[in-house]
């Protein structure tokens, strides 16, 4: 390893499964200090070695475990690993992030990055103990959930390994399967990072490593993280992370009109703050890190004690979850739906996805394009939580009706067809998340120009900005500050959301828990600690630069797949007044003149009108090697 490469592992791990040879390169320090690492660099090597058009099942694509300089360091929220591919639900760039032990550990092991490529010709697992790499048979473990696949190799390995994994919908190739880590909680989900992995027959990845991080000024590090710590510790506003979680959010969202319901006719239920009431009361049992060290410990481990949906203690049933199985589907059942996130988990399925897939099937039933016989005998009425349940089973699986919704919303109702193509909300051919940009416009640019597709996470919620009124420390760096900006305006969004979904790359770069830019990290804050950690001279706006970078990076792997502005609409459903709720009379929920929103942004970023990043941006963000 170059030994100048502080906050390094300084070797990136290569497995090719069709011959079962493993390799190491050295990290180049250039491509460290231009992408950082984690979906940065993984970019650049996605579009280098993908070729246009290559089947994201195939051989030929890649999954890459990633992480940042933060990662397997002291710094705060530095638990996470970035899993990226090209998906094979909307054949884009894929970056999949899961808080976990098992990011920090990889670099422990002596390992940036894991580049997996080829296929097996059988189950296999990969055991990576430090400098000792083994292909091992899997065939013991197929058909096993995603939890008992954990065990078995802890069992076998021991305790102090960390897994990787995936489950029946991984094996079957279900287009929106998950990775799973940690003790088969914590999912790298959203984009069928499972099937990828799936599609090579690998099981599942453990590792095991002790080695340390190298860190430039130990001293000044290590002070700059128990300052940032007391910072986030210290903020009034963070102690409900540990105490309620992201599902105590429920309540709030379902007031602010940020809650999809009954598949986005409605951005509201009424009942948001009753199904968190109920869910504190019986199902909660304490808050928990997903990583050894993370200080605001949003995880919830929960249970259901209920006869008819009895579940075991497990982590889970955080928002997104809960409100995929209520407010999605119109359940108020609350033990139904910690048991669904929790059959999800255990099959490897991606819990907003599949809230997503089954609230579409539930309008197609409503409107009688198809009908009990054609979903299995099952009754689809809104809210038939036990029909939900079932379903879930036959995607996992492929069985029945569950072998066409197994392939996203897009291709089914393409399928299904009746008109059912306008019950599939989505973007670029990922399925909605639980936040609605009729609670604030910014959320609207989000979904449109994520590089991943309809996901508020990646690369940041928009309506944390001018519906929550969070500023990120980006008012020196341009951002208006959100206090003086309404929620409904739509002027102003456009270059507004450019600075933030600037920023909301860098945790997915850095190796970070992007909760912690939530807590009140800025760019100034993390600037200093990558300073100490790494050597370089780096301030808050050379960091939004290098995020800046690789959003374009990105942005031009999809464009080479032919993403264009007609890709970057918005489904027409969430921009009109919501049919019933609190806000069906609020026309100010209304977005009325979108394009102008994108226009904006297209501008504030340097596009074109189709939405190409031009070459003089590309040549000023040291991306002139792409061909625009």
């Amino acid at each position: 390893m170059d030994s100048a490469l502080f906050g390094y592992a300084g070797k990136i791990l290569r497995i090719d499964l069709t011959d079962g040879k493993s390799s190491t390169e050295d990290m180049d320090e250039n491509d460290a200090r231009m992408y950082l690492g984690g979906a940065g660099l993984s970019a650049k090597i996605l579009y280098r070695e993908l070729q246009k058009g290559a089947d994201s099942l195939s051989p030929s694509n890649k999954l890459i475990f990633s992480t940042g300089p933060f990662a397997g360091s002291n710094a705060p929220g530095s638990g996470s690993v970035n899993v990226c591919f090209k998906s094979p639900l909307t054949n884009l760039f894929a970056d999949s992030r899961a808080g976990s032990d098992f990011g920090p550990v990889l670099k422990k092991s002596g390992y940036d990055m894991l580049i997996i490529e080829g296929k097996a010709n059988d189950p296999v697992y990969l055991v990576i103990d430090e400098d000792k790499i083994e292909i091992k048979d899997a065939s013991r473990m197929l058909g096993m959930t995603t939890s008992e696949k954990t065990n078995f190799i802890k069992n076998v390995l021991g305790k102090d390994f960390e897994v990787a994994c995936i489950g029946p919908a991984g094996e079957n190739r279900v287009l929106f399967s998950v990775i799973m880590f940690g003790d088969g909680s914590r999912a790298a989900g959203r984009l069928g990072g499972g099937a990828v992995m799936g599609s090579k027959n690998l099981l599942a990845v453990a590792l095991r490593g002790k080695k340390k991080v190298p860190i430039f000024n130990r001293e000044e590090f290590f002070k700059i993280s128990r300052d940032l710590s007391k910072k986030l510790l210290d903020n009034p506003g963070n102690q409900g992370l540990k105490t309620d979680g992201t599902t105590g959010d429920l309540g709030k969202c379902d007031d602010a009109g940020d809650w999809p319901t009954k598949n986005w006719h409605s951005n509201s239920w009424g009942k948001g703050q009753e199904i968190y009431s109920k869910f504190k009361k019986y199902n909660l049992i304490k808050p928990a890190p997903c990583y050894n060290g993370c200080i605001l410990q949003c995880q919830r481990i929960v249970k259901s004690d209920s006869q008819k949906w009895k579940t075991p203690v497990h982590g889970g049933a955080e928002y997104e979850s809960m409100s995929a199985f209520t407010a999605y589907i119109m359940n108020d059942d609350v033990d139904a739906a910690v048991h669904a996130t929790y059959l999800c988990n255990e099959y490897g399925l991606d819990t907003i996805s599949s809230g997503a897939l089954i609230s579409f099937a539930m309008e197609v039933f409503e409107n009688k394009i198809l009908g009990e016989k054609d979903f299995d005998g099952l009754d689809l009425t809104w809210g038939n939580v036990e029909s939900a349940i079932k379903l879930l089973e036959k995607i996992a699986y492929r069985k029945g009706i569950g072998n066409i919704l197994a392939d996203g919303v897009v291709r089914a109702s393409k399928i299904i067809g009746g008109g059912s193509e306008e019950f599939a909300v989505n973007v670029k051919g990922l399925e909605g998340p639980a936040h609605d940009p009729r609670s604030g416009k910014a959320l609207a640019m989000t979904y449109g120009l994520s590089n991943v597709g309809m996901s508020h996470i990646h690369p940041i919620e928009g309506m944390a900005y001018d519906a929550y009124k969070a500023d990120f420390g980006l008012i020196p760096y341009g951002l208006k500050d959100p206090f003086k900006v309404d929620r409904y305006d739509e002027e102003g969004k456009g270059s507004a959301s450019k600075i933030l979904h600037d920023y909301g790359t860098i945790p997915d770069i850095i190796g970070m828990c992007k909760f912690y830019i939530y807590a009140g990290l800025t760019p100034d804050d993390l600037a200093k600690e990558l300073a100490a950690l790494t050597g370089w001279n780096v301030d808050g706006r050379e960091l939004l630069l290098i995020g800046e970078r690789v959003y374009n990076l990105q942005r031009m792997f999809n464009v080479r797949e032919g993403i264009r502005r007609k890709d970057d609409q918005i489904p027409e459903r969430i921009k009109k007044v919501p049919e019933f709720g609190k806000y069906s009379t609020v026309q100010e929920c209304v977005i009325h003149d979108y394009d102008s929103m994108l226009d904006e942004y297209y501008e504030a970023r340097g596009w074109n009108r189709e939405g190409i990043p031009t070459k003089n941006k590309l040549e000023n963000l040291g991306l002139a090697w792409l061909n625009p």
